[in-house]
């Protein structure tokens, strides 16, 4: 059964709350800490590597390893989202702010790059 809408961003603020304790933690003794210290490009790296992985499972066909590799990747998005001081409810309402809007309609209405 899916999550409701409230559950997932429960779920999200749960894991924002989880990685805001361990910014100071041991690195030697927390992955999140470990991952902190070493600085955005490398929190970065490690979201594309997820992103990688996610794709490869999917193209695999095995829905469970996709979900494991989605939870990866939704876990080090948020450790960026952290380390770059974004509120997961900011991403929130932005989806929020694109619910029923054509995709193609969206990005046609973002501001030129």
């Amino acid at each position: 059964m899916p999550a409701s809408k409230t559950g997932m961003a429960d779920t999200l603020r749960t894991l924002e709350t989880t990685i805001a304790a361990r910014r100071g933690a041991d690195p030697a003794a927390s992955y999140v800490a470990k991952l902190l210290s070493r600085g955005r490009p490398k929190i970065a790296q490690k979201l594309g590597e997820e992103a990688v992985e996610t794709v490869i499972a999917a193209m695999g066909g095995d829905g469970q390893e996709v979900i494991g590799e989605a939870a990866d990747l939704l876990f080090h998005l948020m450790v960026l989202l952290a380390d770059m001081g974004i509120p997961i409810d900011r991403v929130l309402a932005e989806l929020d702010r694109r619910e029923g809007m054509s995709g193609i309609a969206e990005k046609a209405a973002r501001p030129a790059a």
